[in-house]
């Protein structure tokens, strides 16, 4: 009696596990996962450039004679107006030296008077007049080489443009060609950046000069600058050991926003015929390469490498590996694994990009 319990006791659980079992399966086949197919049209796609941000025009100002600093007149990063009196070394000797040779200009051309005056009366010859206006013509050119050395105490701004910090002090004695600061005109700005030699080609190729390119800047802070650049000039040669060239943008700046030194990148839009597009939420990575699930005929998951043509924000472009009518996972890739079978649900693929945070327009 004891025995037939216990055979009937083993007979229940057994069933009752294999009920749960049962459920368990049906459960799992049960959950319906999302899935959708490449998108196939044209589109635009950003290319990112690592740039330097560069003034238009940015110089060293140096001491052009030798002499003590007497006077400094502007401060560090002071916007400073073409003309302006920056600084100025100590002038004695010049200037001693200036009216020297004002006076003696001036005694040559009292000199010269009084001798043509006996010229024209005949009282002394011609050759003598022409000694004369030698000793004036002398004396002139004494007196603005004079002026000259007089000028070189003065140091004014050569343009517009933003003070950089002193590298001498008032005081201080300075000699012919010592650093005294350095002077950035960011009116505009040049934006260098390098472009590999297959994009060099294409854009000769499609270069149209009554439409030069147009970029955009992100700076460092991730925000977008508010004007655009134009992209103006490109240097003669490759790079040999990168393989490729630089290109010049030139981008306003009547705010003073961007300075000398700075970093950025630019951003350059690009047509893209017959791009085939995806979601980035439908791949998953493994060791730097991307992957995607594949659904076939018979509901099973497969996993498959794609090569990515470009990104952008939520959605990629790829190259290879999916085929347009290909189905694709779109949700749930962590809960399936390699050539498990599911249920899905096909959401047409124009529905999930406009879900998207960035549609490819």
């Amino acid at each position: 009696m004891k025995k037939t319990l216990m055979l009937v006791s083993l007979c229940a659980l057994l069933y009752n596990a294999g009920c749960k079992s049962e459920e368990k399966e049906e459960k799992k086949e049960e959950t319906t996962l999302l899935v959708t197919t490449p998108l196939k049209k044209d589109t635009t796609i950003t290319a990112d450039y690592v740039s330097q941000i560069r003034s238009i025009q940015h110089i060293e100002m140096r001491a052009l004679e030798r002499g003590y600093l007497n006077k400094i007149f502007v401060d560090e990063g002071q916007l400073v107006k073409k003309g302006q009196l920056m600084f100025q070394i100590l002038p004695v000797q010049y200037q001693a030296e200036f009216q020297k040779a004002q006076a003696e200009a001036n005694y040559a051309e009292i000199e010269y008077k009084n001798t043509k005056a006996l010229a024209d009366s005949n009282i002394v010859s011609r050759n003598e007049l022409a000694l004369a206006k030698a000793k004036l013509d002398k004396a002139k050119a004494e007196l603005q080489l004079a002026q000259v050395h007089l000028g070189f105490t003065e140091i004014r701004a050569p343009f517009d443009g933003i003070m950089d910090h002193f590298y001498v002090r008032q005081g201080s004695l300075v000699s012919e060609g010592d650093l005294l600061t350095i002077l950035s005109d960011n009116s505009k700005m040049w934006v260098y950046f390098n472009v590999p030699e297959a994009e060099y080609l294409n854009f000769k190729s499609n270069d149209n000069s009554k439409n030069p390119m147009k970029v955009s800047l992100r700076m460092a802070n991730h925000e977008m600058f508010p004007y655009p650049g134009i992209v103006e000039t490109i240097e003669a040669d490759f790079n040999n050991e990168t393989g490729n060239i630089a290109f010049r943008a030139t981008f306003p700046n009547p705010k003073r926003l961007l300075r000398h030194g700075e970093t950025g990148n630019i951003l350059v839009e690009k047509p893209l015929k017959n791009a085939m597009l995806i979601p980035q939420k439908a791949t998953f990575e493994i060791l730097d390469k991307k992957y995607v699930f594949v659904v076939n005929d018979k509901n099973v998951v497969q996993q498959r490498q794609i090569d990515i043509l470009a990104e952008m924000q939520d959605i990629y472009a790829i190259s290879g590996g999916l085929k347009e009518n290909e189905k694709i996972l779109l949700e749930g890739l962590h809960k399936v694994h390699n050539n498990d079978k599911i249920a899905y649900r096909l959401e047409k693929p124009e529905s999930v990009f406009t879900h998207l945070r960035v549609y490819a327009e």
